[in-house]
């Protein structure tokens, strides 16, 4: 970077050289909990509970739903992290588009929880790709406010508390949804998704110290933008090398996640899969809160790749261990084991980001490039793990009420949870090829 740009980048953050305060972090990382709150209830319980009574294969047209939104959370957020960085508005580069992609966000819940009650697949999908819309306006502005803000010195902390905020975002989201659905309430919990949302875009937009942009951008420009998104690995080969690292273990991830409701009700024999999600993920998500927070300090003193061996290891040993469980105690057992490992690894995760960006000055555009190395396996994997689980054949029953249920066989799960393992293990090794960073 040169001089100027390190100077305008230094004239962004109000803690030039000195620390931020706790009730800054805490701040600035609130929407990162609405954010996940909102997630924690779609994907893991209100969606795997309305397509498995809307469609006969529901871990396909999951696979199908979660795959064609995830290219909406792709592509917004590149355009929407490069005009942000370029926002020349009084309430700072990164507010008016937090506060615009939540309002298209909050529209688009109540649009999909009207087509949830019909029941139709293609109005369904076309709902939730307006939702993926507004909240990756919101979020591909909001992944530069961290590098904007946080003093090189506190970037691990300050990804710690992200890490927090994600793990209990998510918690209190599977919990009350999962209670909710179990009891057929499917309107409080997309309500309760708009609150999660609005709070916590509150208490960010209010309380982060954000600084209007000082210099006036050039001309905006498409080729040159499409260029831009271009990231020469010769040139930035530990940038390279992360993207790559963290693709992988989102590979490893969601391969699995999708279809943890099928799980808990095939090989477990959980009969309210709904319920135990909700009991099952806050186990997971509470051990992952308490490494969160230590880890990315720690991370701090001992280096972030130790932190990411340790956890990618323990995830990819627990996600084989599910093959095993056979009784409700293992499962939540296995949980908090699981929990250990996710935390630690999302603790360091934007730590890790942070210290490789090829420049601070335009951290929104590239962020939403490593934020690809999230969403662009979500495409993937998601797809490619219905049709691993269904590969082996489904079986479809009377459940409660006389609603008719599928079932997958243990040894499509088998498969699935092998292949979460394998890419877990990878993104893991993979990252001794980083350099630049301990």
């Amino acid at each position: 970077m040169t001089d100027d740009g390190k100077q305008q980048t230094a004239a962004l953050s109000p803690y030039p050289g000195g620390r931020m305060r706790t009730r800054d972090l805490v701040a600035i990382s609130a929407l990162w909990f609405g954010i996940n709150y909102h997630w924690g209830s779609l994907l893991l319980v209100i969606v795997p509970s309305q397509i498995k009574r809307m469609t006969d294969d529901p871990a396909l047209y999951q696979g199908i739903l979660v795959g064609v939104g995830a290219l909406f959370a792709l592509s917004v957020p590149l355009l929407a992290g490069a005009l942000s960085d370029r926002c020349t508005a009084k309430l700072g580069r990164r507010r008016p588009f937090l506060l615009a992609g939540t309002a298209l966000n909050v529209a688009g819940l109540a649009v999909f929880w009207a087509a949830g009650r019909q029941q139709t697949f293609a109005a369904y999908l076309a709902a939730y790709i307006v939702v993926q819309i507004g909240n990756n306006i919101a979020s591909g502005a909001y992944n530069g406010l961290i590098p904007d803000l946080a003093p090189p010195g506190q970037r691990g902390e300050a990804s710690g508390w992200m890490a927090a905020m994600t793990q209990f975002g998510t918690i209190l989201g599977a919990f009350f949804s999962g209670m909710l659905m179990s009891e057929g309430h499917a309107l409080a919990s997309y309500a309760l998704i708009a609150v999660a949302l609005v709070i916590s875009l509150a208490v960010t937009a209010t309380g982060s110290p954000e600084q209007p942009l000082a210099v006036q951008p050039g001309p905006w420009n498409w080729r040159g933008f499409f260029a831009s998104l271009w990231v020469d690995p010769r040139r930035y080969p530990d940038f390279a090398w992360v993207w790559v690292t963290r693709f992988f273990v989102t590979m490893g991830m969601w391969s699995a996640q999708p279809f943890l409701q099928y799980y808990v009700a095939d090989v477990a024999g959980v009969a309210d899969a709904e319920r135990t999600v909700a009991i099952l993920f806050p186990i997971i998500l509470v051990t992952a809160t308490i490494t969160g927070v230590t880890g990315g300090r720690l991370s701090d003193r001992v280096g972030r790749k130790r932190i990411v061996y340790f956890a990618n290891g323990v995830i990819a040993a627990v996600s084989v261990g599910f093959l095993f469980a056979r009784s409700l105690n293992t499962v939540y057992l296995l949980g908090l084991l699981y929990g250990i490992g996710y935390g630690a690894y999302y603790s360091v995760d934007w730590a890790l980001a942070i210290d490789v960006l090829p420049d601070r000055l335009n951290a929104g555009k590239h962020m939403a490039v490593w934020h690809i190395a999230l969403t662009l396996p979500q495409s993937l994997a998601a797809p490619v793990g219905g049709m691993v689980l269904g590969a082996f054949g489904h079986t479809r029953a009377p459940g409660p009420e006389g609603v008719m249920v599928t079932s997958y066989p243990l040894v499509g799960y088998t498969a699935l949870l092998c292949m979460a393992a394998f890419f877990l293990i990878l993104g893991a090794l993979l990252l001794r090829n980083v350099r630049g960073v301990r």
